[in-house]
């Protein structure tokens, strides 16, 4: 085993698109050293739905790494096209939306100019010992392990594939989740019929992938628990719940309070964009032109209660319940795909600090207004593990850039970063009612 012998003064677990804007916000911080480690071979933002024409779901300015933090960092979005020749292309595109293939290629060139971020390496516990996080990571081709000493930690493993517990995934090979759906999209293309259960972005992206084969007979069925297929909110004055003036509110609510609103408001963070549920109809009106029907279900208001394999020639019965009628019914195919979203999981590597962390009654990570959860608040931060106190916005990559400036300005003791302070024009609870001084002026 070896030692580095450096004290950082920040560890990374993880590296997506928080920590790698963490570490790029890091490079020009002088009095902060970091390192960050990653299991993968390099960076490579959700490659099983890397779909051709996909956007993000919000503008480029705010899915970016760096901007909303600093505007000027070389490692913004704005800069990747000038450096890498696109930048008057992207102007005459006239789209603020990102294509997801754009944004995984402009975060790989952001990673590649970073040494202080390390692919192909598996954190394998931490320890605290003589006051610093004691970090054993194994390279993952040489196998070699080496210890890194840090003051701080930054978990930014992110969420994983969420299966329900009633599907055993192991023993199904023809079930599959979205993240997984571009590795298999020929084999179902095979099997010559789909069924997608669950909502949001991923399924419909997956149902308007498929839908030109309905009309040489693929069989595609779409089912959502969800009142219907509902669109991403995305007006401007609800746009500010989006902001840290709602986080702020949001914090400060009791936890059974937090946990009801966070279920009212999935059409803040679980919607379609309105572009792709248009781009469905019109799709489905096209191809009914001159026929009665095509092969294509969509069913809202059913709940998945049971997945069983069927012995005599293969594929599946699912099992559903119709939440509006309240009937069961039965619903037979080949193969299946769940658009059932993501949780998060913590990972393993923390069970030799546990004691230093806070817990909630129900398990999750109790975390502080500053992105803590350690019991002294300033040394574990955490990256998109606080949905349940600080909101929906939580997995959102337009926050990145201002909950790293947070932690930066945390670790720092100074403000490095310039946090804007009132930002929306609403105020969300009556504690401060403003005054006339205080209201909105032109």
């Amino acid at each position: 085993m070896q030692t580095d012998k450096t004290i950082y003064s920040v560890i990374g677990v993880g590296i997506g698109p928080f920590n790698l804007g963490l570490a790029a916000l890091l490079q020009p911080v002088p009095e902060v050293s970091a390192i960050f480690f990653d299991q993968t071979e390099h960076f490579d933002w959700h490659p099983g739905l890397m779909l051709d024409n996909t956007t993000l779901q919000d503008p480029f300015m705010g899915t970016d790494l760096v901007s909303m933090a600093d505007p000027t960092s070389q490692y913004s979005f704005l800069n990747f096209l000038k450096q890498t020749g696109r930048l008057y292309r992207f102007f005459i595109r006239h789209d603020f939306y990102m294509l997801r293939r754009e944004y995984n290629v402009y975060c790989q060139w952001v990673a590649a100019q970073l040494p202080n971020c390390r692919f192909s390496h598996r954190v394998t516990g931490i320890q605290y010992e003589n006051g610093h996080y004691v970090v054993t990571v194994q390279h993952i081709r040489s196998g070699t392990i080496t210890t890194y000493h840090g003051e701080r930690l930054v978990l930014g493993t992110g969420t994983q594939p969420h299966i329900p517990s009633f599907i055993s995934k192991n023993k199904l090979p023809a079930v599959i989740h979205t993240s997984e759906y571009l590795a298999h999209r020929k084999e179902i293309q095979q099997q010559g019929e789909l069924t997608i259960v669950g909502s949001g972005q991923s399924a419909a992206e997956v149902f308007h992938d498929l839908l030109p084969a309905a009309k040489d007979g693929f069989r595609l069925n779409w089912f959502t628990r969800s009142p219907r297929f509902f669109p991403m909110e995305h007006s401007k004055l609800t746009l500010e719940i989006s902001s840290h003036n709602y986080i702020e509110y949001f914090q400060h609510l009791p936890a059974d309070r937090r946990a009801g609103i966070l279920a009212k408001q999935d059409n803040l963070s679980k919607g379609i964009n309105s572009s792709l549920i248009d781009q469905i109809y019109d799709l489905l009106y096209e191809m009914t032109v001159g026929k009665k029907s095509i092969d294509v279900q969509l069913h809202a208001n059913c709940e998945l209660t049971s997945l069983t394999p069927i012995a005599q020639h293969g594929g599946y019965t699912l099992q559903f319940i119709q939440t509006d009628q309240q009937e069961n019914f039965s619903h037979q195919t080949r193969y299946v795909v769940l658009a059932t979203g993501y949780r998060y999981n913590p990972p393993t590597c923390l069970e030799g600090i546990s004691d230093r962390i806070r817990y909630n009654h129900n398990g999750t990570f109790h975390v502080h207004r500053n992105y803590t959860i350690d019991v002294h608040e300033s040394e574990i931060f955490v990256q998109n593990a606080e949905t349940q106190s600080h909101g929906f916005v939580a997995p959102d990559l337009s926050l990145g850039a201002y909950r790293n400036s947070w932690i930066i300005n945390n670790i720092t003791g100074r403000e490095v970063y310039k946090l804007e302070e009132q930002v929306a024009f609403q105020h969300f609870g009556v504690r401060h009612i403003p005054e006339k001084a205080d209201m909105i002026t032109m």
